[in-house]
C-alpha cells in the first residue's frame, strides 16, 4: 500500500457560496493534513492529528502556507484543437471552416493524435486541471490516443468521438451507421476502464442529419452510463442555421429534446442565447449549461447570464473551450467569467469561482462523490496554489487580509505559474514535467 502525507492550508467546498461572507459554504484548515493512500484521500484534518494517525514512516510533502484544493475540472475542451488556439476569425462558423476543420483532419494519422495527446495532458497538469470532458475528432483513433494517454497518467477523463455527417469537409464526415458503430465500439473499449468515461458526442445540430440524430438517440438508449456532450446556442448565426435545417422545431434545444439528448449527464456547451422554455426544459431534465467565457469573448458569441440560468434551476459548469477558448488556465477562465458577469450586472465573488472550478464542476458532471472535494474516500486529485508566484502577486498579497481577497488575487493575476503542484490519484505530476 502506497501512502503519502500532504501538509498545507486545506480548502474545499460544501455548497455554492452565496457571497464572500458565506463561511458555511466551505471548509478551511489553516494547518491541515491529508493522508493519501492508493490514489484516494483516506484522512483529512488538523496536521498534528493526521500526522499522528499516519505514523512516522509516511513521507510528507510540506506546502505550509499554501492553499491545497481539489484538482481543477474543465468540462468542455477540444483536445484536437490545441494547434488552432489564437486563430483569427470574425465568428464561430468562419473559425470552424477556416481553421478547425482543417486541423481536425490531421487526426486521421494515429501518430499525430498520440503526439498531441501527450502534450495536451502535459499542459493540463501544468495548469492544475486533473479532469476534463473532451471532444476528440471524428476519427476513432483520436479517442484511443486520448484515453491511452490519460490511462498512463491515471487521470479521470470524459471523452468521445465527434459525430458529423454533413456541413463539414468530406474527410471529417462519418455516416449515421458508422457514427453509431464507432461510438459503441469505443464505449465498450474504454468506458469504466480505469478512470475513463465515454461521452456520446454529436458536434452540434448543424453537422448531424436527422438520420444521424436518430442514431445518437439509439446510442443513448443502448449505452447506459454514457455522457452526452454537444454545443447549444453559441451564436446567432449558428441558431439561424439550425432553424433552417430543422424547421419543424420551435427552438434549438427542441431538436436535442426530440432526439432524447437531455438529462443529468448531458453537457451543453455555451448555452448563451436560450429562451425561457429552453431553460425550463433543461432545469426539468437536469441538463447542464457549460459556460466558456474566454471562447465566447474571443469569437464575439455573447455573454452567459449566470444569475438567470441559476434562477431557472439549470445546473451550471465553467470551462475553457480550448481551442476557441484562449487559455488552458481555469484561473484565467474564472477571471473572464467574472468580467462577463460584471458586464451583465451580476455579482460573482471569488469563493464562487473556486467552488465552480472544483465541487461545482464535479457536481455538474455527476462526479461529486469522486472528485471536487477533499472528503476522505474521494480520489486524491489535488492542486497546490502559490499565491505569490509572480512579483506582482507577491506585492499585492502584502495587503491581503482575508481568504476571499487571496482567492481573488489568484483568480485575477494567477496562471500556470501559480500552480505549485498537481496531484493525480495521489501522485505529484507537475514536478515531473520540469
Amino acid at each position: 500500500m502506497s501512502a503519502r502525507l500532504v501538509r498545507g492550508r486545506l480548502l474545499d467546498f460544501l455548497s455554492r457560496p452565496q457571497g464572500p461572507d458565506d463561511t458555511a459554504s466551505y471548509r478551511l484548515v489553516e494547518d491541515g493534513g491529508l493522508l493519501l493512500e492508493d490514489g484516494r484521500i483516506s484522512a483529512r484534518g488538523d496536521w498534528a492529528d493526521v500526522r499522528q494517525m499516519a505514523g512516522p514512516d509516511v513521507p510528507t510533502d510540506d506546502y505550509s502556507g499554501h492553499l491545497v484544493l481539489p484538482g481543477f475540472i474543465d468540462p468542455h475542451i477540444h483536445f484536437v484543437q490545441v494547434q488552432v488556439v489564437g486563430s483569427y476569425a470574425a465568428n464561430l462558423l468562419e473559425w470552424l471552416t477556416t481553421y478547425t476543420f482543417v486541423e481536425e483532419q490531421k487526426f486521421a494519422d494515429e501518430q499525430h493524435g498520440r503526439r498531441i495527446a501527450s502534450r495536451f495532458f502535459d499542459v493540463l497538469v501544468q495548469h492544475g486541471t486533473t479532469t476534463a470532458a473532451a471532444y476528440c475528432s471524428v476519427h476513432p483513433q483520436s479517442v484511443d490516443g486520448f484515453f491511452a494517454e490519460a490511462a498512463q497518467r491515471n487521470m479521470l477523463m470524459i471523452a468521445g468521438k465527434c459525430m458529423m455527417d454533413r456541413e463539414c469537409p468530406d474527410a471529417l464526415q462519418d455516416t449515421p451507421e458508422t457514427g453509431y458503430a464507432d461510438s459503441r465500439s469505443l464505449f465498450e473499449r474504454w468506458h469504466g476502464k480505469g478512470r475513463a468515461h465515454y461521452a456520446i458526442t454529436p458536434r452540434f445540430a448543424i453537422t448531424s442529419t436527422p438520420e444521424q440524430m436518430e442514431m445518437v438517440s439509439a446510442l443513448i438508449r443502448d449505452l447506459p452510463g454514457a455522457y452526452v456532450q454537444t454545443h447549444l446556442s453559441e451564436n446567432d448565426g449558428e441558431i439561424a442555421r439550425v432553424a433552417e435545417l430543422f424547421p419543424r422545431f420551435d427552438d434549438y434545444l427542441a431538436v436535442y429534446e426530440h432526439y432524447g439528448l437531455l438529462g443529468p449527464k448531458s453537457l451543453f456547451g455555451h448555452a448563451i442565447h436560450l429562451g425561457d422554455r429552453e431553460l425550463a426544459a433543461m432545469a426539468e431534465t437536469g441538463s447542464v449549461a457549460v459556460s466558456c467565457p474566454t471562447s465566447n469573448l474571443f469569437l464575439g458569441s455573447g455573454l452567459f447570464d449566470l444569475q438567470r440560468t441559476l434562477q431557472a434551476g439549470v445546473p451550471v459548469a465553467l470551462a475553457t473551450d480550448i481551442g476557441g477558448g484562449t487559455s488552458y488556465s481555469m484561473l484565467k477562465t474564472a477571471d473572464a467569467f467574472y468580467k462577463v458577469q460584471q458586464l451583465l450586472g451580476n455579482r460573482f465573488d471569488p469563493l464562487g469561482s473556486f467552488y465552480q472550478m472544483t465541487l461545482g464542476n464535479a457536481s455538474a458532471l455527476s462526479l461529486a462523490d469522486r472528485i471536487g472535494t477533499l472528503e476522505p474516500g474521494s480520489d486524491a486529485d489535488l492542486v497546490v496554489l502559490d499565491h505569490g508566484a509572480t512579483p506582482e502577486m507577491a506585492l499585492r498579497q502584502q495587503t491581503v487580509t482575508s481568504l476571499p481577497e487571496q482567492l481573488f488575487v489568484l483568480q485575477t493575476l494567477g496562471d500556470d505559474r501559480s500552480i505549485l503542484e498537481t496531484y493525480v490519484a495521489g501522485v505529484a505530476l507537475k514536478g515531473r514535467l520540469a
